[in-house]
């Protein structure tokens, strides 16, 4: 991912490049309001960085001084119900991959894209011994993903490399969990999934890649997704948030073995998984920019053209922004 994401962190005074005024973010002191005696986030399983940050209370003593008596930690399997959860405001913030933003928006829920960062690696699986070599060998079979997920972006995308579209596939709509069993069940000839299910399909079931996000095809960002009204009432303590999520990202990525170790304990998922998932993975951290908005304007085009969305958006629409003047 381009270099502009990276956070200067080497002291405390440049850590707060991602506060307020260096993100550009903090709206007048008229528009804020008293802090909630709870803040409320997302997070999956899968997210070992969001488990480390919980683990780490580091969220819940920045906030504490702004005046937030407890973080509330909800978790969900993938993204999709997060963002309905963040739409029907359950929880304030959430990490998600490139889709589920484009769904929610297109739903009509009030989010707002609050910072980027890159993707957890997704791959095209197929069984070990599969006879399916290529994705153009998928034409007419069975390919699982989560709908409206990342996995559906990369899925379309990678079918558009061997000049595939969706109909020339049978889409099959599985959470990750279920994906895993049809898997290993024969009850589906292909997998699209993001690490560490990647890692895991892999580690203990001998999966095989016949395409994968390294591919800069198939590449995309992942983000921070706001509730609308949380963003426009409590810009300071998003903005802490967001700096403390960004230090311990700059933090995993010097630190490699030891998230692995941090996310297999966490979890019950084995350090093995987690450690090639981390090898394979980039940690940078910074403000939406108008690449990230391009890109999830392109991405939101094309599910439109297809009629996987019901209607156009405007993806500039709802990036967090200063108001006017500030």
């Amino acid at each position: 991912m381009p270099s502009s994401f990276d956070l200067p962190l080497r002291r405390r005074d440049a850590l707060l490049a991602l506060s307020a005024a260096a993100w550009g973010l903090v709206p007048s002191a008229r528009a804020q309001s008293a802090p909630p005696r709870e803040v409320r986030i997302g997070f999956q399983k899968g997210s070992a960085l969001l488990l480390l940050v919980r683990k780490q209370q580091v969220i819940e003593k920045r906030l504490k001084a702004l005046g937030v008596s407890s973080v509330k930690w909800v978790e969900f399997q993938f993204g999709p119900p997060m963002l309905e959860a963040l739409g029907a405001g359950v929880i304030d913030l959430g990490s998600v991959g490139d889709t589920p933003p484009v769904f929610a928006q297109a739903g009509g829920s009030q989010l707002v894209y609050a910072a980027a960062t890159p993707s957890a690696q997704h791959a095209v699986l197929v069984p070990k011994d599969s006879p399916v070599r290529s994705v153009a060998d998928l034409r007419g079979r069975k390919v699982a993903f989560g709908k409206g997920s990342s996995a559906h972006n990369v899925t379309v995308k990678a079918l558009a490399t061997a000049g595939l579209k969706l109909d020339d596939i049978t889409p099959v709509y599985l959470s990750p969990a279920d994906a895993t069993a049809a898997f290993n069940g024969g009850n589906i000839d292909a997998w699209v999934v993001w690490d560490p299910y990647y890692a895991i399909a892999q580690e203990r079931y001998g999966a095989r890649v016949i395409a994968d996000t390294s591919d800069k095809r198939l590449a995309s960002a992942s983000y921070y997704m706001a509730g609308k009204e949380f963003a426009a009432r409590q810009p300071a303590l998003l903005s802490a948030t967001l700096d403390e999520i960004g230090k311990l990202t700059v933090w995993s990525g010097q630190h490699r073995d030891e998230l692995a170790a941090l996310a297999a304990e966490a979890t019950g998922i084995d350090v093995r998984s987690w450690s090639a998932a981390f090898g394979r993975a980039e940690f940078s951290f910074g403000p939406v920019t108008d690449a990230h908005v391009a890109q999830q304007q392109q991405l939101a085009d094309t599910f439109q053209a297809l009629g996987i969305i019901p209607r156009k958006i405007a993806v500039a629409d709802i990036v967090w922004r200063a108001p006017a003047g500030q």
